[in-house]
């Protein structure tokens, strides 16, 4: 997969956890995920369907993340993942997805979003819309950790 199909959504993640919750993450190594089961304990979801190609991307936080993102956009802090935590995480997926397809559009890409879907607990999966292969993006934070998937076909 090439990076000019990675780097929108990486930038776009970036940026929306910069603007909404002031938090600062740090990118790691990409590779390719292996399995179903996500790294973290709650993910958002969203498939995407252009011309060119189809594909889903989804973002997965740890508890910990997830909580503390609550606690900076909404200025309350979950005891656990709940309702109004998996519903920010539709959010935040939402908005990824919105400012990857601005900059993929720049680049001659259209697609269409569908609505994410947000799936939670430990060892949970999930399944991406696509054949083609998982890359999956690691990012640090002093709260935590937060994963991209991103699959297309090719």
């Amino acid at each position: 997969m090439e990076a000019q199909f990675v780097n929108p959504f990486l930038t776009s993640l970036i940026n929306v956890l910069q603007t909404m919750a002031q938090l600062e993450i740090q990118p790691e190594k990409p590779h390719l995920k292996k399995s179903e089961i996500a790294k973290g304990d709650v993910s958002g979801l969203i498939g995407m369907v252009g011309p060119q190609t189809k594909g889903s991307f989804s973002v997965t936080f740890d508890e910990d993340m997830a909580l503390e993102i609550m606690q900076r956009m909404l200025g309350e802090r979950s005891e656990s993942i709940d309702e109004e935590v998996t519903d920010m995480v539709g959010e935040i997926t939402n908005m990824v997805t919105g400012g990857a397809k601005r900059i993929l559009s720049e680049k001659g890409f259209e697609f269409e979003m569908a609505t994410p879907v947000v799936v939670s607990g430990k060892g949970h999966t999930i399944n991406h819309k696509s054949d083609g292969p998982v890359i999956i993006m690691p990012f640090k934070s002093p709260h935590g950790t937060a994963f991209i998937e991103i699959c297309f076909d090719h």
